[in-house]
Order: C-alpha cells, then sequence, then structure tokens
C-alpha cells in the first residue's frame, strides 16, 4: 500500500508534553510539542493535572503542526497516535481525540507503543544522518523507562533488560531533589557535571545478574552520603555541588554501559542507537561517541528534537504501519501498560 504522497498526521499525548507532527513520507513537515510547566512546584508530574492540559493544548498544538507543514487537514492520509505506555488520562485524551479526527476526516487510525517510537525515531529521514542497518541494539532511556532492545525489523524489537525499579530518569531527578534541586533535576545535574570531577565522589554499581537494570540503590546510596555529609557541614552541597553532580552521572552512564558492553558480547550486534528523554544527556553522548573508537562500535544518536517526548517519533511509526497498511480499529482504547 503506497502511495507517492503519504502525509501522516501524528499526537503524542502520553505524559506530560502535547504534542503534533505532520510528516510526508519519512520527512518531517513540522514538529510542535506544548510543555507543561505546572508540574515544577509539585516536584513530579500530576496526572490530573497533565490530562486537563492536555485538553487545553491539544487543539491548538494540532492547529499549529497543519500550518507549518503548509497543508489541509483534507490533504492528511492517516492519523497516528500514542496508544502507551503512559499515564491513563494524559493517553485518553490523545486518543479520543485521535479517533474523532480519524472518523471526522475518513481517514485511517494508527496505533503507536510509544517505546518503540523512540527506537524508530532514527528513521525520520535527516540530512547528514545515517539510519542504523539491521539488526541493532536500542537503549532507551527515559523518566519511565530503561531498555534494551534488540531490534531485527522496524517491527521486530525484543527486549533483552529492562530496569527493576527505578528507571534511569528516575535516578537522575530524584538524586537533584535530595540536592535540592527543581524539577525536573535530570537536565541540572547534567549541566553541573560538566565542571565537576567524575571520580570525587565514588558511589556503588548495584549487581543485577543478566542485562536488567537497578537504580532504586543508588538513589539510596545517594541520599544516605549526602546526610552524612551535610551533618558534618552544612555547606557540604552547595560547596561541592559540580562534584557531586559528576560523580552521579560518572556512576549512571557506568551502569548504563557496562550492560551494554554485556549485550553486545552477547549477541554480537555491534550498533548501538539510543532514544528517550535521557538520551539529551551529554555525559552519555560523550561515552557513546568514545565507544565508537574504543570499541568498534557503530553508534546513533538522535537529534536532540527527537530525545523527549514528540510525535514526530509517533508519526515515522505511522509511516512505516501504513506502508503495511496495519491500521486501528475505532473502537480501540488507550493502555497505560503496553510493551513492545
Amino acid at each position: 500500500m503506497t502511495s507517492k504522497n503519504i502525509y501522516i498526521l501524528a499526537i503524542e499525548s502520553s505524559c506530560d508534553d502535547t504534542a503534533a507532527a505532520v510528516l510526508l513520507n519519512d520527512k518531517l513537515l513540522s514538529n510542535v510539542v506544548a510543555t507543561q510547566d505546572i508540574h515544577q512546584k509539585y516536584g513530579g508530574v500530576v496526572p490530573e493535572l497533565a490530562s486537563r492540559a492536555h485538553q487545553q493544548n491539544i487543539v491548538p498544538v494540532i492547529h499549529q503542526a497543519i500550518d507549518q507543514a503548509n497543508i489541509d487537514k483534507k490533504d492528511i492520509t492517516a492519523i497516528a497516535f500514542t496508544r502507551g505506555p503512559g499515564l491513563m488520562g494524559s493517553l485518553l485524551v490523545g486518543t479520543s481525540f485521535a479517533k474523532s479526527l480519524a472518523m471526522g476526516l475518513s481517514v485511517p487510525l494508527i496505533e503507536v507503543n510509544h517505546m518503540q517510537a523512540h527506537i524508530l525515531a532514527h528513521f525520520i529521514d535527516e540530512e547528514n544522518y545515517s539510519k542504523p542497518e539491521f539488526p541493532f541494539l536500542a537503549l532507551t532511556i527515559s523518566g519511565g523507562h530503561t531498555q534494551i532492545v534488540k531490534v531485527t525489523d522496524h517491527f521486530e524489537m525484543q527486549v533483552l533488560g529492562q530496569a527493576i525499579d527505578d528507571a534511569v530518569g528516575e535516578a537522575f531527578d530524584k538524586s537533584a531533589k535530595i540536592l535540592g534541586m527543581p524539577y525536573p533535576g535530570g537536565p541540572l545535574i547534567d549541566k553541573y557535571a560538566q565542571s565537576g570531577n567524575p571520580k570525587a565522589f565514588k558511589f556503588t554499581k548495584p549487581k543485577v545478574a543478566g542485562l536488567d537494570f537497578s537504580f532504586s540503590g543508588l538513589k539510596t546510596a545517594v541520599l544516605y552520603f549526602i546526610q552524612k555529609q551535610v551533618k558534618e557541614n552544612p555547606k557540604f552541597i552547595e560547596e561541592n555541588r559540580d562534584d557531586i553532580c559528576a560523580s552521579i552521572q560518572y556512576t549512571i552512564v557506568e551502569i548504563l554501559m557496562d550492560k551494554l558492553k554485556m549485550a553486545v558480547k552477547q549477541t554480537g550486534i555491534n550498533q548501538i542507537a539510543i532514544g528517550g528523554g535521557v538520551s539529551a544527556n551529554s555525559g552519555i553522548r560523550k561515552t557513546l561517541k568514545e565507544a565508537e573508537k574504543k570499541y568498534g562500535w557503530k553508534t546513533y544518536v538522535p537529534k536532540f528534537e527527537y530525545t523527549t517526548d514528540n510525535a514526530a517519533m509517533i508519526g515515522i511509526v505511522g509511516y512505516y504501519k501504513y506502508l503495511k497498511g496495519d491500521f486501528a480499529n475505532l473502537s480501540i482504547t488507550a493502555q497505560a501498560r503496553y510493551k513492545i
């Protein structure tokens, strides 16, 4: 099922970003994201507030995406939307809107797995960017997920290892909270880490069998370490902020790299693609690029705009599903838990 011009309108609403994008085949025409600042004062995403904000944002965001793409809504070939995983209330807003719009425009509806989309974001046609070749290993790292996935085809994926407790993004944000930083704290740890000594303080790495991850022990270790040091010196955090951040980041990157090296050894696959919000972290990007030279890996690092939750990645999955004629029924429902 192919036609020369396939216009996919994509909608993403899995957490606290309302996003819409338009793709012409595998090329991005527009990518609009409305972020929700309301959660900062609560130190984390409040599901009820997130779904309300999605209801306010979804119409203007879709209008903007269509306008920026310079098309008319009657040009749309199909509508792709995030079915899950994510916050149920947030997903319901995007799912309901996508279904109504598909029905109103009489176009096919395409459901997308959010985690699959983080991986397939690498297939958006970009200048000066080569797409991964199958098979490759994908490391998807975000606030809610940490996974190593073996990718054999666009839709043939096998999870080899994942977080058994906290996700890596949570480890960054919770460590930042312990240091008294506002939410989301992960980018702040990255910022301060760049001026610090990564070996100033040593945090033990959790021992987890196989390719699974654990970050809850690290978070607890950071908490006890800070409590002990602050008791002895109340100014410890402000005097050592950069070194603390660098040491936390170094430990997290080491945990990720240890498992990646193990996955490469087990599978014999040395093509590595990263995705998800935490793949914007400079420490991870730098270490991965160094691994290319050190281990002979071929690494794929996405553009920053494709790391956080966005609709462009939903659109590229929509495009490949459209080519297969893989459409959803209008009775489809959102799924808070949705495995690859």
